[in-house]
């Protein structure tokens, strides 16, 4: 069930600026943040189409697999996950839990993921009863979704709108549905990502847009962490009582405790982060390395 996600100010981060969280990790506790919004109208164009079948791509720890194998559960169609893994490695939780919402998997290994991609994809035109969803729910209809993340919200008076960024969906609709005026910020988690601005840009309505990408807070690449950053995390539970996740959240929000140390930002600016919610990844880590897992 979807609910108004809460807003939250982080009070620890700045006596000066107003940082405030758009918690979107509480939306729903299996379809979490951003893939509530991202997934939402292709679902509908599923549907719309008439297949009984949808599928799409990710990791042995993806957020995008778990929620989409519920939500089509839920919408009554079949689903199926092209996986980065091999079949015969130990399934990840993540997995388990997309197969048991009913998601046939298919292990596509972990060398030249992307070529296996792009022929699935290539051969899928033909394949009338499915309906393909790019990896991470990546595609103009990804990013419709996404910026409905800022629409059906009052955030028009915030002079920041700052998220991390994995395919770019949400950093576009974002883009899309902000006003002129405010400053749209990303945080890239994976490292020496070379293409993410030109995929970004193909999906953003207005081409003079502009909008700043800081690549330095990726902490070695995706899904890449460390003690410290455990212990950030760690830190932002006590503090906050904000859960992160060692892929997006935790990397976007140390980054903007760092970038407000460094006086990045006017003293008298006003901060939206978002949390795009998804936790799978912690699931990868050791038992009892966060205090809230």
């Amino acid at each position: 069930m979807h609910i108004k996600p809460k807003i939250q100010s982080i009070l620890s981060f700045s006596q000066s600026q107003k940082v405030d969280l758009l918690r979107l990790d509480l939306l729903h506790p299996i379809v979490s943040g951003n893939k509530f919004y991202k997934l939402q109208f292709y679902i509908a164009a599923a549907i719309e189409n008439g297949v009984s079948k949808v599928a799409s791509f990710g990791g042995p720890y993806s957020n995008h697999i778990v929620a989409l194998a519920y939500t089509a559960k839920e919408a009554g169609l079949k689903s199926i996950g092209y996986i980065r893994t091999n079949a015969d490695e130990p399934m990840t939780p993540s997995l388990k839990d997309a197969k048991a919402y009913g998601m046939e998997l298919v292990y596509l290994g972990r060398t030249d993921f992307q070529s296996k991609k792009a022929s699935i994809l290539q051969s899928s035109e033909a394949m009338t009863d499915f309906y393909f969803i790019d990896e991470g729910g990546y595609g103009t209809i990804g990013a419709k979704g996404a910026a409905t993340i800022l629409t059906e919200q009052n955030t028009v008076h915030y002079d920041y709108i700052i998220c991390a960024v994995g395919t770019g969906t949400m950093l576009a609709g974002c883009i899309n549905a902000a006003s002129p005026n405010q400053k749209i910020i990303g945080i890239p988690v994976l490292k020496n990502e070379g293409s993410i601005e030109s995929e970004i840009n193909a999906l953003i309505e207005d081409k003079n847009r502009t909008y700043t990408l800081l690549h330095q807070f990726h902490q070695g690449g995706y899904a890449k962490t460390n003690p410290m950053m455990l212990d950030f995390m760690n830190r932002l539970w006590d503090t906050e009582k904000i859960p992160t996740d060692i892929v997006y959240t935790s990397k976007l929000l140390f980054g903007v405790e760092q970038l407000i140390q460094e006086n990045y930002f006017e003293k008298d600016a006003s901060i939206l982060v978002i949390h795009s919610g998804g936790l799978q990844g912690n699931r990868s880590l050791p038992a009892g390395s966060l205090k809230f897992c």
